[in-house]
C-alpha cells in the first residue's frame, strides 16, 4: 500500500482518528494517537514528533526527541475501536530532513531491516522464512500483588479442573479438563471453540492467513492459533497484530488472555517454536533428498550455528524469568540442545515432510515473551554464522537424536548440553557470546547492552521478592 492508497482508505471508511504504534526495546507495542486531519501523504517521509524518554529501552530524558515513521504497508482499519480509527506500524528515527532521518539503533524494526539486507549481502540467500507458534492462556480472572507485605497471584478458568465443587456463584455442569488434558477434546470440554473462531475471523480480516486453531495441553485454557509463515520483518509485525487482535478479543467476551510462558502451576507452559527456513531465487535451501531428515548440508550448518550459539541466544528468546518455569524437564519443554526429526523433546526439531518447500528447522525453546524482531534477526545470525563456519551440529555432539530424551537415563543425559537454567544465566551467555550478532552491524553493542540491563533489572526485581512458596516451606523454620 502507497501513502496515497492509505488516505484513500482512511476517507473512504470515515476514519475520524489515526493510530502509530510501535514496537519498544523488549517488544510490547506502543501507540499514540491523532485525528485524521493531521495524516497527510508527506508524513510518511517526514514523521511524526514523540517524547521517547520513557519508553522502555530508548532515549534519556535529554536527548528525547524522536520520530515515528509510519509504514504505509502496515495499515489497517482498527476493529476494536468504537471511533473509526486507522492503525499505522512505524519505524524509529532521529530528528532530520525528509527521506535522510538516522534510524534509531535501538528500533527493534531496524534491526529485522538491517538483519534481512544483511542476508542478501551474504550472498548464502535473499530470503528468510520464519513462522512462530504462539500459545496462550484464556483467564476468566487474574488477580495479583507485590507489596512490602504481600506477594500472591491467582487464575482461574471455568475449564480448570480446580473448579470440580463448582463455583460459589454458579452451579457445576462437569466437563472439566484434567491437568495436561486439553489436547484435545470437543465441547463441552472445550468451551472456547467459538472464542478462538472469533480471533481467527479478526486475524483472517486483518490480513493474517491462519492454518488452524485448537486447543492446547494446559487444562485451565490453553490455546493456540496457527498462522501462515512470513519473511522476518513482515512475520514479527504479523506477530505483534496477532497478540493485540487475540487479547481484545478475548476482552470482548469477559475474557483475560496472557502470553506468560508459565502461568499456572503443574501444568504445562506457553511456548513460541519458531520455524524457519532460507530461500534463494525463489527456490528452498534446506532440502535434499535421501539425507537425514531430507536436510541439505546447508541446513545441518544453520542447525549446528543455532544451536552453537543457543544459550545466548536464550536471553533474547527466552526473555523473562517466568521462562524459566517452563523450561524444566517435563511438560513437552525442549530443554536438550540437539536435533531431531518429529522429536518434540528435542530443541530443534525437524517436522516429517517430503516436501522441498516445506522442509524447515524447528526451533522450540522460545516463548512470547521474546521480541519477535530481536529472536528471528538473532536466529538468522547464528545460523548464518554455522554455516559460514560450516559447524555440522554431528561433530559438536548436537544429534541427532531420535529417542525420548525425557526417558534417557541420567548418564546419557550428561552426553547433552541442556539450555540455560535462568534469565542470569542467559544473559551471562550473551554477554560471553554475541560476536556473531554483530556482524553486519545488525546489532549493536549499544543494544545488546541496553537489553541486558533490562532484562537484569527485572530479574533482580524477581530475586528481592520473597516468594509465597518459600512461607510453606521456610515459615517455621
Amino acid at each position: 500500500m502507497t501513502p496515497e492508497e492509505v488516505l484513500k482508505l482512511a476517507k473512504e471508511n470515515g476514519v475520524k482518528i489515526v493510530d502509530f504504534k510501535f514496537s519498544d526495546l523488549p517488544g510490547t507495542w506502543q501507540h499514540f494517537s491523532v485525528p485524521v486531519h493531521v495524516l497527510s501523504e508527506d508524513l510518511f517521509s517526514e514523521g511524526l514528533p514523540f517524547d521517547g524518554s520513557s519508553v522502555r529501552g530508548f532515549q534519556t530524558i535529554n536527548e528525547s526527541d524522536m520520530l515515528v515513521i509510519p509504514d504505509a504497508d502496515t495499515a489497517f482499519l482498527d476493529p476494536f475501536t468504537n471511533i473509526p480509527t486507522l492503525s499505522l506500524t512505524c519505524d524509529i528515527a532521529h530528528p532530520g530532513r525528509a527521506g535522510s532521518q538516522k534510524p534509531y539503533s535501538r528500533d527493534p524494526r531496524y534491526i529485522a531491516r538491517k538483519a534481512e539486507d544483511y542476508l542478501r549481502s551474504t550472498g548464502i540467500a535473499d530470503t528468510a522464512f520464519f513462522g512462530p507458534e504462539a500459545e496462550f492462556y484464556i483467564f476468566d480472572n487474574v488477580r495479583y500483588a507485590s507489596g512490602d507485605n504481600i506477594q500472591y497471584a491467582e487464575v482461574d478458568s471455568e475449564e480448570a479442573h480446580w473448579n470440580s465443587k463448582g463455583r460459589e456463584d454458579a452451579r457445576n455442569l462437569g466437563h472439566l479438563m484434567n491437568v495436561k488434558g486439553g489436547y484435545f477434546p470437543v465441547a463441552p470440554s472445550d468451551t472456547y471453540q467459538d472464542l478462538r473462531s472469533e480471533m481467527v475471523m479478526n486475524l483472517e480480516n486483518l490480513g493474517i492467513t491462519v492454518e488452524a486453531h485448537h486447543h492446547e495441553v494446559g487444562a485451565a485454557g490453553q490455546c493456540e492459533i496457527d498462522y501462515k509463515f512470513g519473511t522476518l520483518l513482515n512475520t514479527a509485525d504479523k506477530l505483534l497484530l496477532f497478540k493485540y487482535v487475540i487479547k481484545n478479543t478475548a476482552r470482548k467476551y469477559g475474557k483475560s488472555v496472557t502470553f506468560m510462558p508459565k502461568p499456572v502451576y503443574g501444568d504445562n507452559g506457553s511456548g513460541m517454536h519458531t520455524h524457519q527456513s532460507l530461500w534463494k531465487n525463489g527456490q528452498p535451501l534446506f532440502y535434499e533428498e535421501g539425507s537425514y531428515a531430507n536436510l541439505s548440508q546447508m541446513a545441518r550448518y544453520y542447525i549446528g550455528g543455532v544451536l552453537t550459539h543457543a544459550p545466548s541466544i536464550l536471553a533474547i528468546a527466552a526473555s523473562s524469568t517466568n521462562s524459566y518455569k517452563r523450561l524444566v524437564p517435563g511438560f513437552e519443554a525442549p530443554v536438550n540442545l540437539v536435533f531431531s526429526q518429529g522429536n518434540r523433546s528435542a530443541a530443534i526439531r525437524i517436522p516429517r515432510t517430503e516436501s522441498p518447500k516445506a522442509t524447515r528447522v524447528e526451533f522450540r525453546p522460545p516463548d512470547p515473551t521474546a521480541n519477535p524482531y530481536l529472536l528471528f534477526s538473532a536466529l538468522l545470525m547464528a545460523g548464518l554464522d554455522g554455516i559460514r563456519n560450516e559447524i555440522d551440529p554431528s561433530q559438536y555432539g548436537y544429534g541427532p537424536v531420535d529417542k525420548d530424551l525425557y526417558s534417557m537415563s541420567k548418564e546419557e543425559l550428561r552426553e547433552i548440553s541442556s539450555v540455560p537454567g535462568s534469565l542470569d544465566e542467559s544473559l551471562k551467555a550473551l554477554e560471553n557470546d554475541h560476536a556473531f550478532l554483530l556482524e553486519g552491524g545488525v546489532f549493536t553493542s549499544d543494544v545488546l547492552e541496553k537489553y541486558v540491563d533490562l532484562k537484569r533489572e527485572q530479574a533482580d526485581q524477581v530475586r528481592l521478592r520473597p516468594n509465597p512458596i518459600e512461607f510453606s516451606m521456610y515459615y517455621d523454620a
